[in-house]
């Protein structure tokens, strides 16, 4: 897995999030997470990246856990075991792209 925490004052909105997956040829799809809302353990044959927009999303990966904020993106490897939980009482948006290679 690989983190890229966004350091910069200003985050990204959805659009400048939108144009950064586009350039790199991925197809982003938005999501919206309620408050409190949880996607159980599950795996995929593709890498799976994700970078938060708004709220914040709280990511499993193999025991470790990691709180993503906005602008924070990561990049899950193909097969490996993750689940997501919102954190804090506020919905989540993110982007997701898939890479297959």
């Amino acid at each position: 897995m690989l983190v890229r925490r966004w350091q910069a004052p200003i985050v990204p909105d959805k659009s400048q999030i939108h144009s950064m997956y586009t350039a790199e040829g991925l197809e982003p799809e938005m999501e919206t997470f309620p408050p409190e809302g949880k996607v159980k353990t599950h795996v995929h044959p593709f890498d799976e990246i994700r970078t938060v927009v708004d709220g914040e999303l709280m990511v499993e990966i193999a025991g470790n856990k990691l709180l993503l904020r906005p602008g924070d993106r990561i990049i899950i490897p193909a097969n490996t075991k993750h689940s997501y939980e919102v954190h804090g009482d506020q919905p989540c948006l993110s982007y997701s792209a898939n890479r297959t290679w």
